[in-house]
């Protein structure tokens, strides 16, 4: 599995369109195959800034399946103009994973 990470920057004042236009771009990356997941998550310090982690079976799945696709220039389309500046994306690879221990009792 392969992990890729993207911090992405939103033009500020632009979180409430781009969430909304990711909801309806999520679709697209997910109809691809090879998708195992993602995850949306809004920084609490940089309200404009958000971290997009994706799950990949292989990275060309990624690479190649994904961005190499019709739905890739749809999810362009739909996202792209958000961002300032245009994000960096890395893949990762699972070395360790350690569970989270559980919640204290309440």
């Amino acid at each position: 599995m392969i992990l890729e990470v993207a911090i992405l920057h939103v033009r500020q004042g632009q979180s409430t369109a781009f969430e909304q236009a990711f909801r309806q771009a999520a679709p697209l990356i997910a109809a691809t195959p090879g998708y195992l997941g993602h995850e949306l998550q809004q920084c609490l310090e940089q309200p404009d800034q958000y971290l997009l982690l994706a799950h990949w079976r292989t990275l060309e799945d990624h690479t190649v399946g994904f961005r190499q696709s019709a739905q890739y220039q749809q999810w362009r389309a739909l996202l792209h103009p958000f961002y300032d500046p245009f994000p960096v994306v890395g893949h990762y690879r699972p070395l360790q994973h350690y569970p989270a221990p559980p919640p204290p009792e309440t």
